[in-house]
Order: C-alpha cells, then structure tokens, then sequence
C-alpha cells in the first residue's frame, strides 16, 4: 500500500477548497459577534467520561477512544462539542445570567454520518444558556438561517419536531417507558410495521397515537391534523403551540415542513428541534434544538438550545471559488520595492513576490496587475496585466 494514502473518509482540503471553507468560518463567526455570542475552543480529546457525560449512545459509538500515556485513563477525540461546550459554561464560565457560546473546530466520527461524508467534519455552531423561554430558540433558529444565507444559499428547507409529543405519550403507558429506545429507533425508520408490533399491548389511546406519528409530516397544516388526531395533553398542546410559533418566525426565509417521527437526538435533546436542507444534499446540512437536561449531568441544570453545521459538507456545495485578484511584483531587497509591497499589503491587497525563474508559476491567484519600476527609475507602479 503507498504511504501516501489516508483512511477511509479522511481527505486533505487543498487550497481552493481551505480558502471556500475558511472564509465561510470568518462570515459565520463574525455574525454569531454580532448577536453577542462569545468564542470558546474546547480541546481535541478529553478524558472519556468527560466527553461523553450527557451524551447519548450513539455519541459513544462514534468516539475514537485512546488510552493516556500520562494517567492510563481512556480518553476520547471530541465527535461532537456541543456537550464540551456545556460543560464549559457549567463549570469554567458558571454564570448566573444568559451565556452566549460560539465555536468552530474539527471533530472526528468513527463512522462517517452519510453517504460520502467526511469523518473529520469542521464543526462550526452556537449555544445559548440560561433562558427556556421560546425566544431562545428562535434565536439560534434565525442564526442557523443567517448561516447559510451568509453562504448565499437561498433555497432552504427547515424541518421541526420536538421531542415533548412522543415524551408527553410515553408518560401516559409504562410499557411504551420500557421499550422508548426500541420506539425511537422505529419512528426514525418509519418503520410502521415494527411499530404495530412492539405497540400490539399498549393501552390503545397511546398506541394509536404512536402509529400515527409516522404520517404526521407536511408543511405546517400538520399541526392541525396532529391537534385533531393525537390526545389532549399539556405536553403535547405546549409542543405543537411551540412548533407553530418557531415555523411562523421562519416564514418567507425557509420551506417550513414538520415531521413529528423525526427524533433524531432524542437522546439528550428535550424540546424543540430542527433540521436544514439545501439542494444537492440528501442529509441535513444543519441541526439545532433544545437539551435542557445535559447540565444536569455536570452537576448544573442549566437551560440550553444550540445549533450546529459541517463547514466542509458546506463548502462541498458552493462552487469552486475564483482564483484570487493580485499583483505581483519582482524579488529584490530595495528599500523602495519593500515599502511599496508593504503599504500595498497593508492596504489589503494580495502582492506576491516571484521567486527568480518562477515569475509565472502562481497557480492559486490570477494576477492581473504587476508591480513595475517606471522607466525613469524613480518610482514603483502598476501595471494592468492584459
């Protein structure tokens, strides 16, 4: 085999596809400053029981796990840092009042989460602390929009559920509290005769309403058949008032569909939660809801909704970017020819110096202009390049 080659669904990013995925980066983050979210950078691998407290099964299993040479614990390479930024704000920010998190770093899976999908997404998201109110989480909804808008896509999907509706139904059958995670993996897979088995003994108001949860997907006039089919419940009506106001503030910027099966992060999750989609992508390009219950696990409840995308899934979708308008000027050590390349660069341009014998060899940038000492010597121009 040549040592050359890397793992399956590892790839290096060259330079044209780092400068799309960088440059996305800055916009997003320089956006998420502009709604007061703060930039944390949670490290690559901590200790295990660490990483994966308040996390699901699912994060377990996609965690790469090594054993410390230092203390012979085990530790594990962050697949997700949504969970590290919790506990951030549990213990090392331990604010009283509204707390506002950004991140962007890479994170790795064991597993790859799609069809095609890399196993080291650059994960880029925000979380917000400390209020349970719904404005929460239309905030992070409109800065999940924001996001791709900033990456200028303009055809966008948003799908919502929210967990309460199948909790508020499982609270009502103990049998159904048994087998939740048989239940989930069923409605996940809208997997309607799985679900008729496994409900067969159910008491027949819960089992019916589960067996109608796979049907419940639409646009927004889901709501109303989910209020005329599934029992009133407190939890139920707050989770359906709750979905029909988060789809409102999203009109005219999204698609609005909802899909009451589509509980994925059930685990940790505990309230309203979404997925975007563009063209081009069969996956969601992007994922947020609420998760209340994971500060607990740090020893700090603390109210919290987030949202989180790949930047390099992201990228893939964008077209290749334009090679990079420059000058280019001569090597030399001129105090003039230095000055000038210096107040140039300061002014923002791009100026690159050709190495003697390799004047045209500058394959990432178009230069369109040069540098040039005019004829009387006294001066450094440019020129247009034709």
């Amino acid at each position: 085999m040549p040592n050359w080659l890397l793992p399956e669904n590892i790839a290096d990013v060259l330079p044209s596809e780092a400068r799309k995925i960088e440059e996305l980066r800055r916009l997003m983050l320089d956006n998420f400053r502009l709604y007061g979210y703060e930039l944390v950078m949670p490290p690559l691998l901590e200790y295990l029981e660490s990483l994966l407290t308040g996390a699901g099964e699912d994060t377990d299993l996609r965690t790469f796990k090594l054993v410390d040479q230092l203390s012979g614990r085990m530790l594990g390479l962050r697949p997700d840092m949504t969970t590290q930024v919790a506990r951030i704000d549990a213990h090392l920010l331990n604010r009283a009042s509204v707390t506002r998190l950004c991140y962007a770093g890479s994170v790795l899976h064991t597993r790859p989460s799609g069809l095609h999908a890399t196993r080291e997404p650059l994960q880029i998201g925000c979380e917000m602390y400390g209020h349970a109110g719904l404005e929460a989480d239309a905030e992070i909804q409109e800065l999940a929009l924001a996001s791709l808008a900033l990456a200028g896509f303009t055809e966008v999907r948003l799908d919502l559920t929210h967990v309460g509706v199948l909790r508020a139904l499982l609270e009502q059958c103990p049998a159904a509290q048994r087998d939740q995670a048989k239940i989930h993996a069923a409605l996940r897979a809208k997997d309607v005769p799985d679900l008729q088995a496994l409900t067969k003994d159910y008491a027949p108001a819960v089992r019916a309403a589960l067996l109608a949860l796979p049907s419940l997907y639409g646009d927004i006039d889901v709501l109303a058949k989910a209020r005329a089919v599934l029992p009133e419940l407190p939890g139920i009506a707050k989770a359906l008032a709750e979905l029909a106001a988060l789809a409102a503030s999203a009109l005219g910027r999204a698609q609005v569909a909802i899909d009451l099966a589509d509980l994925r992060g059930y685990q940790y999750e505990s309230g309203a939660m979404f997925a975007l989609y563009v063209p081009g992508l069969p996956n969601a390009v992007a994922r947020g809801g609420r998760y209340d219950h994971v500060g607990e696990a740090f020893g700090r409840a603390r109210p919290a909704t987030g949202f989180s995308l790949d930047l390099r899934e992201l990228a893939r979708l964008l077209p290749t970017a334009e090679r990079k308008h420059s000058i280019r000027a001569p090597w030399g050590n001129a105090p003039e020819l230095k000055e000038k390349i210096a107040e140039l660069r300061k002014s923002g341009e791009v100026v690159i110096q050709s190495m003697p014998g390799h004047s045209h060899e500058l394959d990432e940038f178009e230069c369109d202009r040069a540098l040039v000492l005019e004829e009387n010597g006294s001066n450094w121009i440019l020129k247009n390049l034709g």
